[in-house]
C-alpha cells in the first residue's frame, strides 16, 4: 500500500493526465507546492513500487496498478467533498477538512461515508431534514 505521501502524488499525477493527457515534474511540483526535487525522488519511489513509469527527460505515465489506485484516491477525495457538503462543512473549510482525514480513514469508513451520501442524495426531503435538525441546533447554540 503507499504511504499518505505517496497517495497525494497518485491522486495529483492521475488529475493531471486526466486533465492534460501527461504530467510534467514540473506541473506537480507547482500543485501540490513542493520542489521539483521532491517530486523527482517520489516519482522514482512510485516508479520502483510499479505505481509509474518514469523515463528521466522523457516523463512519466502510470502502470495499470497506478491508474486504478489514483482513480480511487480521486473517488475517495470527491466523495468526502460531497459528504462535507451534505452534511454542512462550509465550502472554505471543505478543501483543508478532506485533505486532514482522508489519509485516515479505512477503506471500509469510506465504502460507508458512500452509503451515507447514497441515503442522503436518494431523497432531498432527508437534506432537507438535517438542515432543520441544524438550525434549530444553530439557535439553541445562540440562545
Amino acid at each position: 500500500m503507499p504511504t499518505p505521501s505517496m497517495e497525494d502524488y497518485l491522486e495529483r499525477i492521475y488529475i493531471l493526465i486526466e486533465e492534460k493527457g501527461y504530467a510534467r515534474v514540473s506541473d506537480i511540483a507547482e500543485a501540490l507546492e513542493v520542489h521539483p526535487s521532491s517530486v523527482t525522488k517520489m516519482v522514482q519511489k512510485l516508479d520502483k513500487s510499479e505505481y509509474l513509469v518514469y523515463e528521466r527527460y522523457r516523463g512519466l505515465v502510470l502502470t495499470a496498478k497506478g491508474n486504478k489506485i489514483g482513480k480511487r484516491l480521486v473517488y475517495r477525495h470527491e466523495l468526502l467533498e460531497e459528504f462535507m457538503t451534505i452534511i454542512g462543512v462550509d465550502k472554505e473549510h471543505i478543501y483543508q477538512d478532506v485533505e486532514g482525514i482522508e489519509h485516515h480513514l479505512s477503506w471500509d469508513a469510506i465504502d460507508r461515508i458512500g452509503d451515507v451520501v447514497q441515503f442522503f442524495n436518494e431523497k432531498q426531503t432527508r437534506i432537507d431534514g438535517l438542515r432543520e435538525v441544524q438550525r434549530k441546533n444553530e439557535e439553541t447554540n445562540q440562545s
